[in-house]
């Protein structure tokens, strides 16, 4: 999954029976959880966004994905 630059990778946790994601293509740790596909992407959505606010709240920079950090000068 791919939003505003971050990357998600998701995996199923049978045990919980949710699925779990984290971003990753940061050093910050984000990470989401729902019990359906159409959720998860939510999820990842409001994860990305919610760091994003917090980060400006503080008024830290939030890391920028990986991608994104090398293609600027």
């Amino acid at each position: 999954m791919e939003y505003k630059g971050y990357i998600g990778r998701v995996e199923f946790d049978d045990e919980a029976d949710i699925l779990c994601g984290e971003v990753i293509n940061i050093r910050d740790v984000i990470t989401f959880q729902a019990t359906s596909v159409k959720d998860i992407h939510k999820a990842f959505r409001e994860s990305v966004d919610d760091y994003i606010e917090f980060c400006e709240s503080r008024n830290a920079v939030p890391d920028k994905p990986l991608e994104a950090a090398v293609a600027e000068p």
